[in-house]
């Protein structure tokens, strides 16, 4: 009876912990593109050229720029849990900008389905916030 309570215990200490698990992912997922962005800005600049109307002079650099440091230092975040509503706010014009690009651009499914899959996380966790083994939480929890 007693090895029941410690395990019951121990479950319900770690509910969250699935749930910490997949933000940690997306925030290394995000952070390992901010990297790619960063060190092959001609890839990035090739996916944002199917959209015909974008200038190529300082408004294309300026998102070429936003979009690699908002994924690089986002992903940091997220990982982290620390502030992690607001770099998932910075994180939705860039999916929703990627899932637009696959209709305008040439159609690649495997680009469509991690966008989708990062901007349904994205909008979870704005919702749920960063979990109980967070940054977040610690602060809160130090009042």
């Amino acid at each position: 009876m007693n090895n029941v309570k410690t395990l019951n215990k121990w479950a319900n200490a770690h509910t969250y912990l699935s749930i910490d698990l997949v933000r940690m992912a997306l925030g290394v997922f995000l952070f390992i593109k901010g990297i790619t962005f960063i060190t092959n800005i001609q890839y990035l600049v090739d996916l944002i050229s199917s959209i015909d109307n974008i200038d190529k002079g300082m408004y294309g650099w300026f998102i070429i720029h936003y979009i690699a440091s908002a994924h690089f230092l986002g992903g940091i975040l997220i990982f982290f849990g620390l502030l992690t509503r607001w770099a998932i706010i910075g994180q939705l014009p860039i999916l929703l900008g990627a899932i637009v690009i696959n209709f305008m651009g040439d159609m690649h499914h495997q680009n469509l389905l991690v966008a989708i899959v990062a901007l349904a996380l994205c909008i979870f966790f704005l919702i749920y916030g960063s979990g109980k083994n967070s940054a977040d939480y610690f602060f809160k929890m130090e009042k």
